[in-house]
C-alpha cells in the first residue's frame, strides 16, 4: 500500500513514452532537460563569479592607492547572519536527502526552514547597514566603507535570486507538485544558494585580512 500523500511521495507506475509525472517528460527527456539546467546553473556561476572578481580588483587597487583609506570594523551581528546562513545550507541538504528518500512532509519542513533562514540572512544585513551609519560609516564616505556597501549589497541582490528559487520550489513542494522526476529544480536551486555562501565566506576573508 502506498503511503499517505501528505507524509510521503505516492508510489507511481512507469512514466508513459512521450509522458512524464506532473509535466516532466519522459525518462531521456527529464535526462536531457537535467543536464541543459546544470549547464546554466555553470554559466551563472562563471557570470557571478566574473562580477565579485571584478569588484575584488577594483577594491584591491583602489586600497592599495588610496591614501584616506580606513578599514571598516565588521559589526558583530556579521558573524550571526554568516551562522545563519551556513545554517541555511545544512537544512537544504537535509531537505534534499529528504526528497531522495521519498519523505515529502519532512522535506517541505526543512526546504520551507532553509528559506526562513535565508530571508533572516538579508534582513540581518539590513542591520548590519544601518549599524555601521549609525557609527559614521556611510556609502559616500571612507573608500572601505563605499566598497564593503558595494560588495555586500551585490551579494544580497544575488542572494535575493536564490531566495526567489528556493521559494519557487518551496511552493511547488507545499501544492504537491514536486514528484520525484522533479529534483532537478531543488538541486539546481540549493547548489547556487552553497554558490553563494562561499562567495560570503570569501567577502568575508577579504574583509578580515585585506581591510
Amino acid at each position: 500500500m502506498p503511503r499517505s500523500l501528505g507524509s510521503d511521495f505516492v508510489r507511481r507506475p512507469p512514466a508513459p513514452p512521450g509522458g512524464g509525472w506532473d509535466g516532466d517528460g519522459g525518462r531521456s527527456d527529464w535526462g536531457a532537460s537535467r543536464r541543459a539546467s546544470f549547464t546554466g546553473l555553470l554559466v551563472l556561476v562563471a557570470a557571478t563569479t566574473m562580477v565579485f572578481a571584478a569588484l575584488t580588483s577594483a577594491y584591491v587597487i583602489r586600497r592599495g592607492i588610496s591614501g584616506d583609506w580606513s578599514a571598516t570594523p565588521l559589526p558583530p551581528v556579521v558573524w550571526a547572519n554568516t551562522a545563519v546562513l551556513l545554517v541555511s545550507s545544512a537544512l537544504l541538504e537535509a531537505a534534499r536527502a529528504c526528497l531522495r528518500a521519498g519523505r515529502r512532509t519532512a522535506f517541505n519542513a526543512w526546504w520551507t526552514a532553509a528559506t526562513a533562514a535565508g530571508v533572516l540572512f538579508l534582513l540581518g544585513q539590513g542591520v548590519v547597514w544601518r549599524e555601521l551609519r549609525e557609527a559614521g560609516y556611510y556609502l559616500a564616505g571612507n573608500p572601505s566603507s563605499s566598497f564593503f556597501y558595494l560588495l555586500t549589497a551585490a551579494h544580497a541582490i544575488h542572494l535575493l535570486g536564490g531566495i526567489a528559487a528556493l521559494v519557487y520550489v518551496d511552493v511547488r513542494a507545499l501544492g504537491f507538485a514536486l514528484g520525484p522526476a522533479r529534483r532537478t529544480a531543488a538541486d539546481i536551486s540549493a547548489l547556487f544558494w552553497h554558490f553563494l555562501n562561499g562567495v560570503w565566506i570569501y567577502l568575508l576573508l577579504l574583509f578580515s585580512f585585506y581591510s
